[in-house]
């Protein structure tokens, strides 16, 4: 959401948020949250939402082709540049903008090679709120699934574990923030661990009376 904030403040158009989804689940893929979350996260950014529907287990073959085709579904609206929140993974990027040329696109990274600490702490400044929806185990307690992204977090993550989660430490859903229209009204559900290594937080809407 920082990038997205960065490019908003730089006069860019932004046209649509792009989105994997689970098919079998109705998810964000690896985030774990729910798509009825999802849409209400692009109506509070005024902006149209653009999924990519992938099957769970998706092949790399699949992935691309579906990708692919949303590539060239906004190539052929005149638009040619999509936007990432990548921090400091270079064979993501590489791979990123490998993909895009083939189909005649460019790739914008406006956090790329920020610093973490800062940038985290920047969001929090900005009064961005966030949910952590997923933790990799093996990086992180579980016990840290469904937490707020806040000081307090960022002084009990090991030493280890980068401050933004780059290295899939976490993942997580930003329900609040300067650039949302409205705060989107949410609580912590279950928790689950899947493949003996990721625990989600189910995060669920709050229905407002």
């Amino acid at each position: 959401m920082v990038a997205y904030h960065l490019l908003a403040s730089q006069e860019y158009e932004i046209a649509a948020l792009l989105t994997t989804v689970t098919e079998e689940f109705d998810r964000i893929s690896m985030h774990g949250v729910r798509r009825e979350l999802l849409e209400m996260q692009a109506i509070a950014l005024g902006i149209p939402l653009h999924v990519v529907w992938i099957p769970k287990d998706c092949s790399n073959d699949i992935y691309e082709r579906r990708m692919s085709e949303a590539f060239n579904h906004f190539r052929n609206r005149g638009i040619t540049k999509i936007a990432f929140g990548d921090l400091f993974l270079i064979d993501i990027k590489q791979y990123r903008d490998e993909r895009l040329a083939r189909d005649g696109m460019t790739g914008l990274y406006p956090i790329w090679m920020r610093d973490t600490g800062e940038l985290v702490r920047t969001f929090i400044s900005l009064g961005f709120k966030a949910k952590l929806s997923c933790v990799d185990t093996q990086a992180i307690d579980a016990a840290f699934a469904g937490r707020e992204i806040d000081d307090q977090l960022l002084r009990d993550l090991p030493p280890s574990a980068d401050p933004c989660g780059e290295r899939g430490e976490y993942h997580s859903f930003v329900y609040a923030g300067p650039i949302f229209r409205n705060v989107i009204a949410c609580h912590c559900g279950e928790t689950s661990m899947r493949l003996s290594r990721f625990n989600y937080c189910d995060i669920l809407p709050t229905k407002l009376s």
